[in-house]
């Protein structure tokens, strides 16, 4: 595909916020002042391959839209509709690339701006829809309750390296007809953060509107909720998410819409094509919020993982990872917000299997392009939320954003002139001005004391994983909540109870 052509396509650089394609342009001060590490998978060739191929995809094969409400908003855009399927063509895809926003202000509960998802910085946060609690003393399993998500809640709010909490359980000691909205008034009243919901009752999405309404309101105007929606690969959007999609984008709402492919079952087993139908997949959702509402916010991205025949299990692995850069590198292209994968689901509880995941997962992040891994702290498949890897990922967050932050380059930081000076004379640079301005500019965990080998003895050989269990069960007992968090409390009770 010719370069000039790409451009059309969003490939040219980032979208500015009319919605244009800007070209990058990096002048010589901010080459010499800051050594930042970057990692880029595709060239631009390659994006423009796989847009292609998603291109044709949607054309050819079309997606299943279950939803008649959503087919008929189809058709009245001029779509192809032929039964049960859609075919968006490359006209209308981009339209909705030029028409979605690039950036998305995200708010907390109080109002207060947050941050900025598309602004080329990872954020991070902790849960999914776990149906465990992993006991993080013990490793025992229990149903995850109500009262796990508010003590869980709280133990997010206090790590300072989760910029969201995400549905951290399914609720089971309530009943399914309202175990969600309690779930939301939970996550609301026992944090300030903004939200991520997963809301596993279709039917009770446009109760948690309401009830989000009642409890602060101004959801399109600051958002601090953003609902998490799945298609299902391959390429079918069922009913409930095409209509919290158009639900959403009716009210100005931002979304994530995020499918979940399985190498060697869902999608296919190369990389370049598992790539080619999850991108197909997100825009075509891209499409259907666009038709809804010119505008809309939106975020997209995949989790890609790999399917075992043997073992029945899918896991992320190295390649599964190098997906999740490459679907940030295309909605980078696009100008669109992205959310991907955060390494979590692999693990027995907090241990080396799940230490090394997180670690792959979120320094790759952090240097790539993602714009949200918002599900740090699962095990056991992702069925079971883990306190203790939540705490032991909010560590490794931020080391890796130190890490990606890299290092000034400035002369005055190059100091040549001081460092032959201090050798010459001293031999040693422990009082030299630089060791003093930053001596503190290492990377220092909370949980994990730097001692030697005469120390750790001294202390009894202390195990690094008791230090990061401890601290998860001092928060689950010890967190505090906002100080309106019965009041809240009491107002979603009142209005559950009356929607029930």
């Amino acid at each position: 595909m010719p370069l000039a052509d790409m451009a059309c396509f969003g490939f040219a650089g980032p979208k500015s916020r009319d919605g244009g394609i800007v070209s990058l342009a990096w002048g010589p001060a901010s080459m010499a002042e800051i050594a930042r590490p970057r990692l880029n998978l595709l060239t631009a060739a390659q994006r423009g391959a796989v847009h292609e191929a998603s291109l044709t995809i949607l054309a050819r094969s079309g997606l299943r839209l279950d939803s008649a409400r959503a087919r008929d908003l189809c058709r009245s855009a001029g779509t192809r509709v032929e039964g049960d399927r859609v075919y968006f063509d490359r006209d209308q895809v981009q339209a909705a690339i030029e028409s979605a926003p690039a950036e998305i202000q995200v708010f907390d509960r109080l109002g207060q701006p947050a941050f900025r998802l598309g602004d080329g910085v990872t954020r991070f946060g902790s849960g999914v829809t776990n149906l465990w609690l992993q006991d993080p003393m013990t490793d025992e399993l229990t149903p995850f309750g109500r009262a796990d998500m508010a003590r869980c809640v709280r133990l997010c709010q206090a790590l300072p390296n989760y910029d969201v909490i995400s549905t951290l359980g399914v609720i089971r000691d309530l009943p399914p007809d309202v175990a969600d909205l309690y779930a939301v008034l939970e996550m609301v009243a026992n944090s300030v953060k903004p939200l991520v919901i997963l809301i596993s009752d279709e039917s009770l999405f446009p109760k948690t509107l309401a009830l989000l309404d009642a409890l602060r309101g101004d959801l399109g105007e600051r958002p601090f909720v953003i609902p998490y929606l799945n298609p299902v690969t391959p390429l079918v959007i069922n009913e409930g998410t095409s209509d919290k999609l158009l639900d959403s984008a009716a009210r100005s709402i931002p979304v994530i819409y995020s499918n979940y492919g399985m190498s060697g079952m869902t999608t296919p087993l190369p990389c370049a094509g598992a790539l080619a139908l999850l991108n197909a997949e997100l825009l075509g959702g891209l499409v259907l919020s666009q038709l809804a509402k010119p505008g809309a916010p939106i975020i997209l991205g995949s989790l890609p993982m790999y399917f075992d025949m043997k073992t029945m299990i899918d896991f992320y692995d190295p390649q599964t990872h190098l997906i999740n850069l490459a679907c940030a590198e295309l909605m980078a292209g696009y100008g669109i917000p992205h959310a991907g994968t955060s390494g979590s689901g692999d693990g027995w509880g907090p241990d080396l299997l799940a230490a090394g995941a997180s670690w792959m997962n979120q320094v790759t992040s952090a240097i790539g392009q993602v714009g949200l891994a918002p599900f740090v702290g699962s095990t056991l498949n992702s069925k079971a939320y883990s306190p203790a890897m939540t705490v032991y990922g909010d560590e490794v967050i931020g080391a890796a954003r130190l890490f990606a932050r890299g290092f000034s380059m400035d002369p005055a930081a190059i100091g040549a002139e001081e460092a032959i000076a201090a050798l010459a004379q001293e031999g040693h640079f422990l009082t030299a001005p630089s060791t003093l301005a930053n001596y503190r500019s290492a990377y220092y965990p909370s949980l994990f004391p730097r001692i030697g080998l005469e120390k750790w003895v001294e202390l009894g050989r202390p195990r690094a994983d008791a230090r990061v269990r401890e601290r998860a069960r001092d928060l689950l007992a010890g967190a505090p909540a906002p100080e309106d968090r019965d009041e809240i409390v009491a107002k979603g009770e009142a209005l559950i109870g009356c929607r029930s």
